[in-house]
């Protein structure tokens, strides 16, 4: 069973899916090379802005984006460190400009989780 999770949410234009699950596609190989588990990303489908939170609002959404929930699947925290470590020397990641990327990564959130239950 894995025990930790990294989870991420991003506000993606509209105009940029394509673009970003190309980056998706590239980044999940170099993480699942590296040994992490799962690497799943997600496009919102149905999400509505709540009344005091959402992932809308959570990400400052505007029109003409959409969200990206995302997340990474370990073994352990130390797996997770040790999997990262080695992602973040891979040039492919390394050599990544943040202006190359399709989203506003001013108004990504992320982080790590324990998992509590897993059926």
């Amino acid at each position: 069973m894995a025990k930790y999770v990294d989870g991420f949410v991003v506000p993606v234009p509209k105009a940029n899916v394509e673009a970003y699950r190309k980056m998706a596609e590239e980044m999940g190989k170099v993480w699942r090379e590296y040994g992490a588990l799962e690497y799943i990303e997600c496009v919102a489908d149905d999400v509505q802005p709540g009344k005091l939170t959402s992932f809308p609002q959570a990400v400052h959404l505007k029109e003409d984006e959409t969200v990206v929930f995302s997340y990474i699947v370990y073994e352990s925290r130390e797996h997770r460190d040790r999997v990262n470590e080695q992602v973040m020397k891979d040039p492919r990641v390394a050599n990544h400009k943040p202006e190359d990327t399709p989203f506003d990564g001013k108004r990504m959130f992320w982080g790590g989780f324990s998992v509590l239950v897993a059926l």
